[in-house]
């Protein structure tokens, strides 16, 4: 699935529109986020995670979007089923991001 970049314009309609979808929070001034964007670009090709949409929120420049995921931190990662949050964490760890994304496919 490619990554979509979002904003708070259009948050709430993607969560709508879509069952299953994981957001990687992000600022441009974040080390660890640019150093963390390749492993979510990739996990975002891996067959595994089919049926579940990939999305790149802008931290500083939408404030709805993350609101709605309580981000704390950056990088932030959150999963959303059916248009609620299920669980969003800081992190940058690869290993994490797929266990959260093993909890979308059930």
């Amino acid at each position: 699935m490619p990554l979509n970049v979002i904003s708070d314009a259009d948050f709430n309609q993607n969560l709508s529109a879509h069952p299953k979808i994981i957001v990687k929070y992000y600022a441009d001034w974040c080390g660890s986020c640019k150093l963390f964007a390749p492993k979510f670009k990739r996990l975002s090709g891996d067959e595994r995670f089919a049926g579940i949409e990939f999305f790149e929120v802008d931290a500083e420049n939408n404030p709805e979007a993350r609101k709605a995921a309580g981000v704390d931190n950056l990088p932030f990662v959150a999963i959303f089923k059916n248009g609620k949050l299920v669980e969003g964490h800081a992190t940058s760890k690869e290993d994490f991001v797929v266990g959260l994304l093993d909890k979308l496919k059930d």
